[in-house]
């Protein structure tokens, strides 16, 4: 049986998106200004093997051209145009940049990112986990990982998000915040199993979901989750 913390986890989703661009260094580092407790990020795998950060599957390169992050190398990245003067960092910059100060939830969202992503925050992060939509991948993932958190999504409109509560692999629940209900809380309580809901933006659903006891709430924004 889990126990939830007194109040849930506010995660910063992407960062500070309604402040500054996501995914980027900056908008990492003001979500801790404002009381963020975590962050989450999402990382692709460049063609040589590094772990950028980014949302996009493609990038608009130095070249003017449109391609996958999958087949341009670190340095091509850290050339591409940057937005409103912020660079794509690499997940390592990431981890470096908070430290210990904040639980980096790292969303593997590129091709083949699972197990360089995993590397990476062992030698760089403090407290780290990942997760995935891909949750053939996290059922890979598990028996080389045995002591990293995994964590499954599940979308918005999915009928019965049981099956993901109860599978085996994962310690992390991430449902879309209007699939929450008692039911699913208790479920994934009493597998041992911590629920974070996203992407919460509304004060009044921030509260109704602590209420229910959810581990954590990911929002673009934590200012809403102190009121």
């Amino acid at each position: 049986m889990h126990t939830p913390p007194p109040h849930p986890e506010w995660i910063a989703h992407r960062g500070a998106p309604r402040e500054l661009p996501e995914n980027t260094l900056a908008g990492f580092l003001r979500a801790l200004e404002r009381g963020a407790e975590a962050v989450e990020l999402d990382v692709h795998r460049t063609r040589d093997g590094a772990v950028v950060v980014h949302h996009d599957p493609e990038i608009a390169t130095a070249d003017g051209r449109r391609a996958p992050i999958t087949a341009l190398t670190a340095a091509e990245v850290a050339a591409a145009p940057s937005t409103g003067g912020h660079a794509i960092p690499t997940l390592a910059q990431v981890l470096d940049a908070i430290g210990p100060r904040a639980m980096v939830y790292i969303e593997l969202k590129g091709e083949g990112v699972g197990p360089d992503a995993a590397r990476i925050a062992r030698a760089h992060g403090h407290r780290y986990a990942l997760h995935s939509f891909d949750h053939a991948l996290i059922r890979a993932l598990r028996p080389a990982l045995p002591d990293v958190r995994l964590g499954m999504l599940i979308d918005q409109g999915v009928r019965d998000p049981m099956p993901v509560v109860h599978a085996p692999e994962a310690q992390d629940v991430w449902p879309h915040w209007s699939l929450v209900n008692a039911a699913l809380v208790n479920a994934a309580h009493a597998a041992g199993k911590r629920v974070l809901a996203w992407t919460v933006n509304d004060a009044d659903a921030a509260r109704r979901l602590a209420a229910l006891g959810v581990d954590g709430i990911c929002t673009d924004d934590v200012r809403l989750l102190a009121h």
